[in-house]
């Protein structure tokens, strides 16, 4: 079982020690190597340059235990895009499956989004799995998208639009 909570400050020292792991910074926005200083402006201010609808710490129902994180912004009007990483030890348990399938539930029911989009950088097949089990279409592959990190690359993008998530009993 999991929860979707506000981040706070006390989740600093777990979101340092999650964001060691290399194959977060290879597949995501964060930087490497990841600081304290890192954490502390991702839960205070969130991303730089993006508009958050909801930023949110991905934790175990009973601990409390930081899983991830997950985060729902704007693109454009009517448009949102959801992003999301899981610390190593909680991954190939549905955690981020489960955690896409809540926030666009919200996104969908709270915020009246007529589309929410995920991408994937080329490789990542693991979070390809992700989308596709959250309900997600594969729309294809967008050449020369976006810059990460200094360096424009392509990615796959998926979207998923109201009436097509699947949140099965949990």
């Amino acid at each position: 079982m999991l929860t979707l909570r506000d981040w706070r400050e006390s989740d600093i020292p777990a979101i340092v020690e999650a964001c060691q792991d290399p194959e977060i910074p290879r597949w995501t926005t964060v930087p490497s190597p990841y600081t304290e200083e890192h954490a502390r402006e991702f839960v205070t201010r969130g991303i730089p340059g993006r508009q958050y609808q909801r930023q949110l710490a991905i934790v175990d129902a009973h601990s409390d235990e930081l899983l991830g994180s997950i985060g729902l912004f704007s693109v454009e009007e009517g448009v949102a895009e959801v992003g999301y990483w899981v610390a190593a030890p909680a991954r190939g348990r549905g955690v981020a499956v489960r955690a896409v399938r809540l926030l666009a539930a919200w996104g969908f029911e709270a915020r009246q989004l007529p589309r929410i989009q995920l991408h994937t950088l080329p490789g990542n097949r693991a979070s390809e799995r992700v989308a596709e089990k959250a309900g997600f279409t594969r729309e294809g592959v967008l050449r020369s998208y976006t810059e990460i990190k200094g360096r424009r690359t392509d990615i796959t993008m998926f979207s998923l639009l109201p009436g097509e998530l699947w949140c099965p009993e949990s």
